[in-house]
């Protein structure tokens, strides 16, 4: 996914990525690049690609080439798009799975991770998507990329259904020079957030990460992270992580140290049998907003006033708790979300369960 770091209290211009590092290229190798899973993206700067492998444990950053400036306003309304995926990849629609998407924030295409078949030997592809509905392959052969290799991922036990190894990686983003990682690990305390210096350079063993789940009334720790996003309280780093059912907490940056342990301030409780898919942040009308695409609660805007002094809930919750929401009811069927603009989000959706998807801008609610 996308990532935009907003404030809680002052808060300057949205800048996209690329306008917060010199090239990154320069350090990267030629050569092809072989994924053996379809994992989460995200989007570092000079419009390099980070692409997770879970069933390798790895992560791999593609020069993608796409450091074109859009020209004006991007929109897109592509219908049957998973059709479209399939025709381009010489498949049937039922045959893949767009496991994640992210907007390039230079150019603002839109790039999906596509598993083509189902289960272990499912193929992995990244393809590009232009607003006018062209489908391009991301060049994988003599491409200059680099690779970082997860230390202590979660087991990889083949055969088994719900294989550990594909939580070992649950969400990426680049925020301000570091890729962080979240997902599980083969520790006692499984769930672990990683932090790496980009370029890639030596990766630690990451912190293992405590939450309060107040739907669950316990303390967990190997529930892993699904989907978090960059959030800055009073000039400080946050993540905000939301988890399975699904409280939602926020993490300091700077307490992500190498095998330490952290506990994470639970601060909403936003319903059970749900779970998290994406999440941005956002600033309208001079507040500040989390929306949250979920499987079973739909789109969710989440007001932050408050999150600052917020304390953690700490005690069982019958089903809500902490920050308010609204439903948004206009946005059914959302898999899978991205900031566009400063003032649009893209959406994949299906109007059905098994319906077509297709992919839509839309302005932030």
């Amino acid at each position: 996914m996308n990532r935009w770091i907003l404030g809680s209290a002052v808060l300057g211009g949205l800048l996209p990525l690329a306008a917060q590092a010199a090239d990154l290229t320069s350090s990267m190798k030629k050569g092809d690049v072989a994924l053996t899973s379809a994992g989460q993206i995200a989007f570092a700067p000079d419009g390099i690609l980070l692409a997770a492998d879970p069933k390798s444990a790895t992560i791999v950053a593609i020069a993608t080439g796409d450091v074109s400036p859009s020209a004006g306003d991007v929109s897109y309304q592509i219908d049957k798009l998973d059709e479209k995926i399939a025709a381009a990849l010489g498949t049937a629609a039922k045959d893949i799975q767009i496991v994640d998407m992210a907007t390039n924030p230079l150019s603002r295409q839109v790039y999906v991770s596509i598993a083509r078949g189902r289960g272990p030997d499912a193929t992995p592809a990244i393809l590009r998507i232009k607003a006018d509905g062209t489908i391009q392959d991301v060049a994988m052969k003599n491409v200059a990329h680099s690779i970082a290799k997860i230390p202590n991922p979660a087991d990889d036990v083949e055969g088994r259904r719900g294989n550990p190894r594909g939580e070992s990686i649950t969400d990426i983003a680049y925020i301000n020079g570091k890729v962080f990682v979240a997902g599980l690990s083969n520790e006692e305390f499984a769930s672990n957030l990683r932090t790496i210096d980009f370029p890639f350079s030596e990766i630690d063993s990451g912190t293992s990460v405590e939450i309060y789940h107040g739907a669950h009334g316990a303390v967990e720790t190997r529930s892993p992270v699904r989907t978090f996003a960059a959030y800055s309280i009073d000039g400080q780093e946050h993540l905000l992580a939301a988890y399975t059912c699904t409280p939602l907490v926020k993490i300091p940056v700077n307490a992500l140290e190498a095998g330490k342990k952290v506990r994470g301030v639970t601060v909403a409780e936003l319903g059970n049998r749900n779970r998290p898919l994406d999440m941005v942040v956002y600033k309208k009308d001079g507040k500040n907003y989390v929306l949250m695409a979920n499987s079973a609660r739909g789109v969710m805007k989440i007001s932050t006033d408050n999150i600052k002094d917020m304390a953690s809930i700490e005690s069982k919750v019958a089903d809500k708790a902490g920050l308010q929401y609204e439903t948004i009811e206009s946005l059914k069927g959302v898999e899978q979300l991205d900031r566009l603009s400063e003032t649009q989000a893209v959406v994949l959706s299906r109007s059905a369960p098994e319906g077509p998807a297709m992919l839509s801008s839309i302005a932030l609610p």
